[in-house]
């Protein structure tokens, strides 16, 4: 079943999503509504009008799990890359939304930065950056409440660079005491990096351990 949300905050039990993980339709962006759908397991994918999923299975990276491949490795021991944290938000989340997607538009519009920078604002939204001699080559922007981060989205300008992000978020999460680092769902390149999928009942349950948490971040 699908919801029509109004100006109320809440959600529905994820749990009755449709095959697709779609739940809800309506609502709004606010930092409140956001909030409150990331705590209830569910992320919006669309602005006009919004749209709330919550798939299942859900996509997780273990922290303790990330793989590194061998030429990662190798790339990780060269250095060459410098990594910040919230150095720059804005650009991050810009470049994720210019990222190529195969010719599909991307979910990243105008409405979505106004709104995730309103939540970095508010000191719940973060970046990781990725610099090669200067410049921005690649890096991932997330939200994160209590002992969980979900990943929202990533970019690479130089090779490997968004793979960089990774691991080294999953490092800062697990020395941080994070419990649940959230990617959505399964991609090609977060396969490679060890993502897996978990049942959404199961996920459920993790995120509400998660989120008992103080803020970690």
């Amino acid at each position: 079943m699908v919801w029509m949300l109004d100006q109320r905050l809440w959600f529905p039990d994820p749990s009755g999503a449709r095959g697709d993980g779609l739940i809800a339709v309506g609502g709004d962006l606010s930092p409140a509504r956001l909030l409150l759908g990331y705590r209830s397991g569910v992320f919006p994918w669309s602005a006009g009008p919004v749209t709330w999923w919550s798939p299942d299975p859900r996509a997780v990276f273990e922290l303790d799990q990330i793989h590194v491949s061998r030429s990662l490795e190798r790339t990780l021991r060269k250095g060459g890359f410098e990594v910040t944290l919230d150095r720059d938000f804005p650009a991050v989340i810009r470049a994720c939304a210019a990222a190529p997607r195969g010719g599909q538009a991307t979910w990243i519009t105008p409405e979505f930065i106004a709104a995730y920078e309103t939540l970095h604002h508010g000191g719940h939204a973060h970046s990781i950056e990725v610099w090669r001699d200067g410049q921005l080559a690649g890096g991932l922007y997330g939200v994160s409440i209590g002992a969980f981060f979900a990943g929202e989205s990533m970019f690479h300008r130089v090779t490997d660079a968004s793979k960089v992000a990774v691991v080294r978020i999953a490092e800062f999460l697990r020395g941080r005491g994070f419990r649940l680092f959230d990617t959505q769902m399964v991609t090609p390149v977060t396969r490679s990096l060890g993502a897996r999928d978990i049942p959404r009942a199961d996920y459920l349950q993790r995120l509400s351990v998660a989120l008992a948490e103080p803020n970690r971040w």
